[in-house]
């Protein structure tokens, strides 16, 4: 399954039984953008609508809007840990770097 992504943001979606609708917010960000929608072609329109209108109220208050995560992590390791994974990457001939992003993206394909 894929993200609804829309100008760099993402939409964290679930539905609300009770009221018979799907509910979204942008996800990656600490501002609260909502959105929502009966049916996906709208919530579809209503999360366009919600990116377009943070921008838009971003800029009318000259302020930067957040940006989703940049990819950067920072991890602390054990030393021990970090020499285990030092190890297997170059046995894989990638960079550190390269080898802990393959790893973790096997780890969270569902």
């Amino acid at each position: 399954m894929s993200a609804m992504t829309y100008k760099g943001y993402a939409a964290r979606i679930e539905y609300s039984d009770e009221d018979n609708l799907f509910v979204g917010h942008i996800a990656g960000i600490r501002d609260v953008v909502g959105f929502h929608g009966e049916s996906v072609q709208e919530l579809r329109a209503t999360f366009e609508e919600a990116v377009d209108d943070y921008l838009d109220t971003c800029a009318k208050l000259n302020r930067q809007p957040q940006k989703p995560y940049s990819g950067k992590l920072s991890l602390r390791l054990e030393p021990e840990l970090h020499a285990t994974v030092a190890v297997r990457a170059e046995l894989a001939h990638k960079s550190i770097n390269q080898w802990v992003a393959d790893v973790l993206s096997r780890e969270t394909r569902t």
